[in-house]
């Protein structure tokens, strides 16, 4: 699926402070899923504020796929 404007359909996956969502995509990237990130409110200053609220957003064709990896509960870890 693809947005009026040519680019790939992303879908919101999580929010939350910036601190958790810049691992969080890292971490995607690393399962190879193109995550991106946005501010919540673009407005505010880029001062730095680590609990500044972010929106994590990935590919449509790639949401089950994160989902799973990231919110299933795993009985083989520690």
């Amino acid at each position: 699926m693809t947005a009026p404007d040519g680019a790939a359909a992303h879908r919101e996956f999580f929010t939350g402070p910036f601190i958790k969502t810049d691992l969080l995509v890292s971490w995607l990237e690393q399962h190879g899923i193109a995550a991106t990130s946005e501010f919540v409110d673009p407005s505010l200053p880029g001062d730095g504020d680590l609990d500044r609220d972010v929106r994590v957003l990935v590919p449509t064709a790639d949401y089950d796929r994160a989902y799973l990896l990231f919110f299933t509960d795993r009985g083989d870890e520690i």
